[in-house]
């Protein structure tokens, strides 16, 4: 019985000992065993984001409605002749200031100097039968008294007198004329302002009121720019032009980089476009350098609210989630904390906040993209103690109506 149980036992173990897998693992183990401890990882410190910083900041801001608009003249006048005849002078430079009365061109004046002649000859002549026909009547009514003389000779007599004195008022009104002519000879402006390029030479021969004209004044000072805004703000301008009774308006360039000129609003239209859902507004321009010309486009600002001790920060320090606006305070621990915000009016590099920011709270604005609540991070550079907010405004920009804001 012990042999069998011997020879078992060894069977099992020459088996154990031929199986490639339990031979593995025992070479794995005493591999192990002779191999020396692997050294410990340490901890790594937490990870530190450089990041630009603005301290937020205090100030008056100044809300602006935008809109397209165009320059107005107040008055226009294309020079035109009354009178047909040949332009002989021209007195005026091309592109030159001029005031009203100012001599312009003539034309030449010979034939009605003729005509006022013969006007005058005429006149002479009925002048003469009138005082004919008045001694004549004198005569009849002295023989009237001695009754050598019928009432029906008289009575012709008187109507020859009336008739002689409308021959002479006739006369006159022709002279008159004659004389209008002659004044129409010399042409002459009609107000004050730049002339511009001549459409007629000296030589040719005008006509009475020719559409084009010999030149065109136009009165540069002041001036006028025609401008829309949604209609949704007539009562907001209506109640602060009634508040301050005068509405500050400036003009600026294309891009709105160069303000050409500030002004002030003169009149609201008294309908809306139904096809573009706005309403006009006139404002007037003093222009005294003559920045401004007749039909130039320019984009009008309307300065309507002023905001008084707003907080402002720039636009690219405050994030927008799927719930809430917030940014990203630097703490004095070198961490930062997230907090929602509420945001006021906006326009380019600044934002208003209304809410959820104090003035002086050190904000995170570059590297933003890094970081997250609680993290560490480190200032790059002095932190700007000024926003270098120039504008704020809500709204569309550039190419349409909207509100604007300037701290």
């Amino acid at each position: 019985m012990t042999l069998v149980w011997m020879t078992a036992l060894v069977a099992a173990a020459t088996f154990v000992i031929r199986d490639p897998a339990v031979l593995q693992q025992g070479w794995d183990r005493g591999l192990t065993l002779l191999r020396p401890p692997a050294p410990t990882a340490k901890p790594q410190p937490p990870r530190v984001v450089p990041v630009t910083a603005v301290e937020a900041r205090t100030a008056d801001v100044e809300l602006f409605l935008n809109g397209l608009g165009s320059v107005v003249a107040f008055n226009s006048v294309t020079i035109r002749s009354r009178i047909n005849g040949e332009l002989v002078k021209v007195l005026f430079q091309e592109g030159q200031s001029v005031n009203a009365g100012d001599l312009l061109a003539e034309i030449d004046p010979r034939s009605f100097e003729v005509q006022l002649r013969q006007a005058e000859g005429q006149l002479a002549r009925d002048q003469a039968a009138l005082n004919a026909a008045e001694l004549d009547l004198e005569r009849y009514e002295s023989l009237a008294n001695l009754k050598q003389i019928t009432g029906q000779q008289i009575d012709a007599q008187r109507a020859l007198v009336r008739q002689c004195e409308a021959a002479t008022q006739i006369d006159r009104g022709v002279i008159d004329n004659v004389r209008l002519q002659l004044d129409f000879c010399r042409i002459t402006s009609p107000i004050s302002g730049r002339i511009g390029l001549r459409l007629v030479d000296t030589g040719n021969i005008v006509q009475a009121n020719d559409p084009a004209g010999l030149a065109v004044v136009t009165q540069l000072n002041p001036i006028a720019v025609i401008f829309a805004i949604p209609q949704d703000e007539i009562v907001r301008v209506q109640r602060a032009l009634a508040g301050t009774g005068r509405l500050q308006v400036e003009a600026y360039n294309r891009d709105f980089r160069t303000k050409l000129a500030t002004g002030s609003l003169l009149a609201i239209d008294n309908q809306v476009d139904t096809s573009t859902g706005t309403v006009r507004l006139k404002a007037v321009f003093p222009n005294e350098d003559n920045t401004l010309f007749p039909n130039q486009f320019v984009n009008a600002r309307l300065l309507v609210e002023t905001l008084t001790d707003a907080t402002v920060v720039p636009a690219v320090a405050v994030q927008h989630g799927p719930a809430s606006n917030f940014v990203y305070v630097v703490q004095p621990d070198s961490t930062v904390a997230l907090r929602t915000v509420e945001l006021g009016p906006a326009q380019g590099d600044v934002i208003t906040i209304t809410a959820g920011l104090k003035p002086g709270d050190l904000v995170a604005t570059d590297g933003i993209d890094k970081i997250s609540n609680k993290s560490r991070v480190v200032i790059r550079g002095p932190a700007a103690r000024d926003s270098g907010a120039a504008a704020v405004a809500t709204g569309p920009t550039q190419g349409g109506p909207a509100t604007s804001a300037r701290p």
